[in-house]
């Protein structure tokens, strides 16, 4: 027997026993993402059937149609914003067009919740804009004048537009960024202006890109809570959470969130329609940019303007009001020693969420590279509905399964003698992490998946040959290789998790605080702005990977002077 017959078995057993690992964790990933569904359905059937007929009259019609306006909206103005500014951007040079790339996506270190809080404290009746109107045209009381209310839909669709408007902005800007130069310079010397440029060139290329930005945009708006109920506008996610809370009524806020996944999965089906036959292939070699055309005049001003409302509505003027009422109410002089703690709460929960939410993500996208096949491509389109997925609609469906666990722990530690554990799972941070994993879990994995495909699978093939065991691979080549992407996955999912509420607010242990639900506290009592402190840091931890995320992705094409147009 030859050394090479004693050792060739060994790679093509290791392949074999990869692929099984490799299923079972593909498995074992969308069953743990199904399960809270599944769960959540089985609950909401077995309620009190009288529920459903009062859901039905009373509740469901006016969230539903609340929803639907509020989520027409806030696409509208966020596809506007988002699209006009990237298109802005990335096609011509006017003053501060350079700060201005990364300046425009800092709304996104900013909760919904937070700039709800803000904008009814500055527009209100009693807030400074209309006090200075009514000192300036002689008004002694509101009820003289008539002034547009925040707390109203229209005012929650311009809230919730101007912090969610960089995930279309992002989105956009990125396929604007790796068009080919040959494609739009084709239909210049074919006579197109500059709006037929965008409108029949560089949107239909971006249009997947587009579909995917819009439907994060809408997903984040239909998980929102906090903004929702402090603008007056009754949303189903609304719903659910008044249902369980204050009307102890589980069954029903089961059954409000079953009918919630027919919007969410419409969603859904809007971003596949967005992307379907939309598949364009360029050359593997590095393509030349879109030079920049050089604005001056009222045009370059006009975008400089068009471009900067965005930034100083979105993040310049919640970002003053709260360094505002913090040096106002002396809450540095004051400081709270428990905000210390909440900031290390939140922190360490969304590191640790994040950790593992990358981990699985990578882990996830090599069992794919493994198996190869609709199989498991299926298994990891499951295992990414968790984004899809409210906050609320997760807390609900990982109740009875958490339980389950906790009451199999209990019975083994029973069994082997040992003391009864309680809830385990259920009643501690775990439950936070575990849900922020679910949510953010789509990050990752698609994240890891973009950092893989660009690794030949020969590369693979090659080290297998050479006796390499899938294990090595992964750690030799693929975690290297893909760590930019990761990199990147792992700032968006930590950001995501310092910002969650909804969830945060229905599993968190009661001796567990964050920084969101510190905030939230003061919002319900009304004096928000006791909670400007927790606020700003919140900004403050969540800045910066927003500014590291675009900050450094600029591509710097050459500008072209006005007279070369």
């Amino acid at each position: 027997m030859t050394a090479t017959d004693t050792i060739s078995p060994a790679p093509r057993l290791s392949l074999r026993r990869s692929h099984i690992v490799a299923r079972l964790f593909l498995i074992a990933l969308a069953v743990a993402v199904l399960l809270p569904l599944i769960s959540l359905t089985v609950f909401a059937f077995r309620g009190d059937a009288e529920i459903w007929p009062h859901l039905v009259n009373f509740v469901l019609p006016n969230a539903t149609r609340e929803t639907a306006l509020l989520l027409a909206g806030v696409a509208a103005l966020t596809a506007i914003a988002g699209i006009g500014t990237a298109w802005l951007v990335t096609a011509y040079d006017f003053p501060g067009r350079n700060s201005l790339v990364w300046l425009l996506p800092l709304p996104l270190a900013f909760p919904t919740y937070i700039v709800a809080y803000v904008y009814v404290d500055i527009f209100d009746a009693l807030g400074p804009v209309q006090s200075a109107f009514r000192m300036l045209f002689g008004y002694r009381t509101a009820a003289e004048y008539w002034f547009p209310s925040v707390r109203s839909l229209p005012g929650a669709v311009i809230v919730f537009s101007l912090v969610l408007y960089p995930y279309v902005y992002l989105a956009a800007r990125t396929m604007f960024l790796t068009q080919s130069a040959s494609l739009i310079e084709v239909a210049r010397t074919l006579g197109a202006s500059r709006l037929m440029l965008a409108r029949h060139v560089a949107l239909p290329l971006a249009r997947p890109a587009l579909a995917v930005g819009l439907s994060l945009a809408l997903l984040e708006a239909l998980n929102d809570i906090g903004a929702s109920e402090y603008l007056g506008v009754q949303t189903l996610t609304l719903s659910i959470f008044t249902t369980w809370i204050n009307r102890s009524s589980l069954p029903g806020a089961a059954q409000i969130a079953c009918a919630m996944l027919v919007i969410v999965i419409a969603l859904m089906a809007l971003e596949r329609h967005g992307r379907r036959h939309r598949r364009f292939v360029t050359s593997p070699r590095r393509q030349r940019t879109v030079p920049r055309i050089a604005l001056d005049g009222r045009p370059a001003w006009l975008s400089a303007i068009f471009c900067a409302l965005p930034f100083v509505f979105g993040f310049l003027l919640p970002f003053f009001y709260l360094a505002y009422e913090v040096v106002l109410r002396g809450l540095i002089t004051g400081f709270d020693i428990d905000l210390l703690r909440y900031t290390a709460t939140t922190v360490t929960l969304a590191a640790t969420a994040t950790a593992v939410a990358i981990a699985l993500g990578l882990a996830a996208a090599i069992a794919v590279r493994i198996v190869r096949g609709t199989f498991a491509t299926s298994c990891l389109v499951v295992a990414g509905l968790g984004y899809a997925i409210p906050g609320t609609v997760l807390a609900l469906g990982l109740l009875t399964p958490l339980v389950g666990i906790d009451t199999i722990l209990n019975a083994v530690s029973a069994l082997v003698g040992g003391p009864h554990l309680g809830l385990v799972i259920a009643g501690s941070s775990a439950a936070l992490v575990i849900a922020y994993v679910i949510r953010f879990l789509a990050i990752s994995t698609g994240s890891a998946q973009a950092g893989l495909a660009r690794i030949s699978t020969e590369i693979d093939d090659v080290a297998r040959t050479l006796g390499t065991k899938p294990s090595r691979i992964a750690w030799l080549i693929h975690l290297p290789l893909t760590r930019p992407a990761l990199g990147s996955a792992a700032l968006l999912v930590f950001v995501d998790c310092l910002k969650e509420l909804p969830a945060t607010l229905l599993l968190r242990p009661l001796n567990v605080e964050t920084l969101s639900t510190y905030i939230y506290q003061f919002a319900t009592r009304g004096n928000f702005e006791e909670g400007s402190l927790a606020a700003l840091l919140i900004v403050a931890v969540g800045i910066l990977p927003v500014i590291h995320l675009t900050r450094f992705s600029e591509i710097a094409p050459a500008p072209v002077p006005p007279s070369s147009r």
